[in-house]
């Protein structure tokens, strides 16, 4: 396809060179989205539905829906594999390497800044600042990509029954995430098998009135799924993930800070399912008792860091790695051990996620249309929205409350707020938010903007 400036039509995309759009305006998207990609997994999904579903209409929405399905199954950052996976179905492989590291490279460069920052000052004041202004806006934004979501893939009664049961099974009874996809994806197995009218009526792109995506919602992938091609990424994507923990324990020893962390963090991101809260009570508990690579008030503040920059939240790690390899770098300088610490510890926890993306996604492809496992991804998308609600309602208590306390009731328990401790210029600017966001309709950058004012705004009160 010729490189032009219009966007192309959906026709278009089973071309040789794989592009649905132009390279450098997906390049330009995709970096957009990056600056973007505050408040966690819901905050990041609620970024890529607007600007990619709703906005520039380049997927549709139950495509969307049918990749965040099978991002929802793997380890890792679900919303930065939802960014390999988009950008893969738009250009390609080189499509899903840029989507991917985008989506990563602003919140690692700002947390490796925030680090040295840490180190040198002990102070995040401005930081704080910021973040103040920052979540409330982030907030408004997630609480609007629910309404959407929702309004969108709860198509049915049953759908609907199906988020309310994963969210109350995830907020009340802290069921584990695996078992919440496992019971969703039989749910809509059975809906196919019992009521198969229940899935024709959710059929359709949205039914928005819009303009028809550039990835239709019934249309098919044109990547081959062959062993082969399998074996080759699999066989590039383990050299890659693994050559940079050989090149450190080589060099630098099997019992140097580097390798272990290597070592650990790679295990970490085998282990994530769920999210990055799901995996972040295991990682501080090793990293503070086992590896005593920081405290535990550190660790706190390095998930406040973590929350305020652009990016997923399991980046936690790679402040955990600064300081451990500042204060063991070995043979090193303690800045370049950290700097070393960081950047392995980032890249053996995201270079798995570009392996599951490019191995699985063109089988994924192809199951679009067995019946059976749509339907049971059907129900997955209803529990996903069950899934979002909970992150949102666990961040809104951690933006609008100083703290949390857990309360039990039998087969209960709660995470509930201190009713004392809410933050009323967090509320306020939460509260200009939602009038920017529902009623103004403003745009997103817009809102994050004036709203990190407000936040910085709030360092100069007494």
């Amino acid at each position: 396809m010729t490189h032009t400036e219009h966007n192309p039509g959906p026709a278009e995309q089973d071309t040789t060179s794989g592009d649905v759009i132009p390279f450098r305006q997906a390049v330009r998207a995709w970096f957009g989205i990056s600056l973007q990609t505050f408040g966690g997994p819901a905050g990041q999904i609620a970024v890529m539905q607007r600007t990619l579903v709703e906005e520039k209409r380049w997927i549709g929405q139950q495509r969307f829906n049918h990749a965040l399905n099978y991002c929802m199954l793997l380890p890792g950052p679900e919303a930065q594999q939802l960014a390999i996976y988009v950008g893969w179905l738009l250009n390609g492989t080189r499509g899903g390497l840029v989507a991917g590291t985008l989506f990563v490279l602003p919140g690692m460069l700002a947390l490796l800044v925030l680090s040295a920052v840490y180190v040198l000052w002990q102070d995040t004041t401005a930081v704080t600042a910021l973040f103040a202004g920052i979540a409330p806006a982030v907030l408004a934004i997630v609480a609007q990509a629910v309404i959407r979501v929702a309004k969108r893939s709860l198509t049915h009664p049953v759908f609907v029954v199906v988020a309310i049961a994963a969210f109350s099974a995830l907020a009340l009874f802290g069921v584990p995430f695996p078992v919440v996809v496992a019971v969703a994806a039989l749910v809509g197995w059975a809906v196919y098998k019992l009521a198969p009218h229940v899935l024709k009526a959710g059929n359709g792109h949205g039914g928005d009135g819009g303009p028809a995506p550039l990835i239709p919602d019934d249309a098919l992938h044109h990547a081959r799924a062959s062993w082969r091609s399998a074996g080759k990424i699999l066989a590039v994507g383990l050299v890659a993930w693994w050559l940079p923990v050989a090149a450190v324990a080589l060099f630098l020893g099997t019992d140097s800070v580097f390798t272990t962390q290597g070592l650990f963090f790679s295990g970490t991101a085998l282990v994530t399912f769920g999210g990055a809260y799901a995996v972040l009570a295991f990682v501080a508990q090793r990293a503070v008792e086992t590896y005593a690579w920081l405290s535990p008030g550190e660790m706190v503040r390095g998930l406040a860091l973590a929350e305020s920059t652009p990016g997923p939240l399991i980046m936690v790690v790679q402040f955990v790695a600064f300081l451990g390899a500042y204060r063991d770098p070995g043979a090193l300088t303690p800045w370049a051990g950290a700097l070393l610490g960081a950047l392995l510890t980032t890249w053996v926890t995201f270079v798995p996620c570009f392996l599951f993306i490019f191995l699985g996604a063109p089988y994924v492809e192809k199951l679009r249309h067995n019946t059976a496992i749509t339907a049971a991804l059907t129900g997955i998308t209803a529990a996903v929205v069950g899934v979002i609600a909970n992150l949102a309602l666990y961040f809104a208590q951690h933006t609008l409350f100083e703290r949390t306390f857990t309360w039990a009731w039998g087969p209960f328990t709660v995470q509930l707020p201190e009713l004392g401790t809410l933050n009323a210029i967090a509320l306020t600017i939460t509260g200009a938010a939602l009038v920017m966001t529902f009623v103004l309709k403003w745009p997103m950058l817009r809102i994050l903007g004036i709203c990190a004012l407000l936040g910085m705004g709030t360092a100069l009160l007494p």
